[in-house]
């Protein structure tokens, strides 16, 4: 009769590839998106999980392509604005001052001081209103919906500002190539006062009831880390860059409209955990109002547009009693002007980092080129590294904690 072994190990006698199979078995596909709610339905993880952990991630992306940089080679200048604004739709109007700007620099026009200062105003109630979305909803992320309430109507207070200056609220199409399409009004300045005034008190009740919570550290520290030199070879800017200790920031380091003026401090993390970029956040917002009272405190008088009667709508008034105005007004409209030769780059700091507008013109009226440079498709990429050995509920926070926003994922 044949002896029977007895085996404790059921890899003994098996090969390491046979080994290797009988793991890969053992592992599960996950797909996280693009129907999660975390993924807006529009970007996809295919998760390879052990269990809850993560082993492997691979993104796809371009479920809204819209062929923005396409687009804006059929359209003249002024057109593209309406394209920036679904970029990243939660602080719109510093897109649309970064496309301003671009093109400014490419025209040679020179905005005055007054208009410089509005967009500063209205480019940090945007910073304001995009970082009241990301660190509420990384809250609700974490089990705490309540803070999420109390801190998102103040969103609505910055919208109706934005109401005020030009008439939308989420797309706002803000502002003209030369300044500003309409002066600070008085009910916009006394909107702007409420909310320096009272929004401070909110910022800080929600911030006590988050930043010390204990389960809210637990969840977000040493969760969703990166070091600082990994994040500068991806790329990074932005929040999520100064979440790991690089104090780097193109209102402080490459100033445009006058930010020169303004005293501010670049608040930075240390661990680039996923607690860092909430603090960082928060922080921020308190440096942009302290920057939107120094320009309201400040603001020049003068102009509110430039003296560019080639490529700044007249006012309507003008139009219907001016037969230069009208002139003007129908060459702009129609994109009958053509623009000098030349190509220019140009950078703001966006919401979520360096948002950037490569431009380059052979003399047409429409742009040869235009590249855009979004921050959320670049430090996407990094969430991969970033989410492989934690668990699918860290890689959620570590997600809403990035702030990729669809619509600048896929421009």
């Amino acid at each position: 009769m044949a002896e029977i072994a007895l085996v404790s190990n059921p890899n003994v006698g098996l090969t390491k590839a046979q080994e290797n199979k009988k793991y890969v078995n053992d592992l599960s596909t996950l797909n996280l998106g693009p129907t999660h709610p975390a993924t807006h339905g529009i970007f996809q993880n295919i998760l390879t999980m052990d269990g809850e952990t993560i082993v492997d991630a691979e993104q796809t992306v371009g479920y809204i392509h819209r062929a923005f940089e396409k687009i804006a080679e059929r359209r003249p200048l002024y057109q593209i604005t309406t394209l920036t604004d679904r970029m990243n739709y939660c602080s719109s109007p510093i897109n649309n001052m970064g496309w301003h700007m671009t093109v400014e620099k490419l025209l040679g026009v020179e905005v005055p001081k007054r208009a410089q200062y509005i967009r500063v105003i209205m480019m940090e109630l945007a910073r304001i209103a995009d970082h009241i979305i990301c660190n509420s909803i990384l809250a609700v992320d974490t089990g705490a919906l309540t803070g999420y309430f109390y801190v998102f109507e103040w969103r609505e207070h910055i919208y109706e500002i934005y109401e005020e200056m030009c008439g939308a609220r989420l797309t706002t199409n803000m502002g003209r190539c030369g300044g500003m399409e309409r002066d600070l009004s008085k009910e916009a300045i006394r909107k702007i006062n409420v909310l320096l005034d009272d929004f401070p008190k909110v910022l800080l009740e929600f911030e006590s009831m988050i930043k010390r919570n204990r389960i809210f550290m637990d969840r977000t520290q040493n969760v969703g880390m990166i070091s600082a030199e990994r994040a500068l070879n991806y790329g990074f800017t932005g929040p999520n860059l100064r979440a790991t200790g690089v104090d780097y920031d193109v209102r402080a380091m490459n100033p445009y409209s006058s930010y020169e003026d303004f005293e501010f401090e670049i608040p930075v993390g240390t661990k680039g955990d996923t607690y860092d970029r909430f603090l960082v956040r928060g922080e921020e917002m308190w440096q942009s109002l302290s920057i939107i009272k120094q320009a309201l405190q400040n603001l020049p008088e003068g102009p509110y547009h430039a003296d560019a009667p080639q490529y700044y709508l007249p006012e309507k008034q003008q139009v219907y009693s001016n037969m230069e105005a009208l002139i003007y007004h129908f060459k702009i409209v129609m994109g009958e002007i053509d623009a000098p030769v030349g190509e220019v780059y140009h950078s703001v700091e966006g919401g979520n980092g360096e948002l950037g507008f490569y431009l380059v013109s052979d003399g047409g009226r429409t742009p040869y080129r235009l590249k855009f440079r979004r921050p959320s498709f670049i430090y996407y990429q990094a969430f991969p590294e970033m989410a492989i050995g934690t668990t699918l509920s860290d890689a959620i926070i570590t997600m809403s904690s990035m702030n990729v926003i669809a619509g600048e994922l896929d421009a």
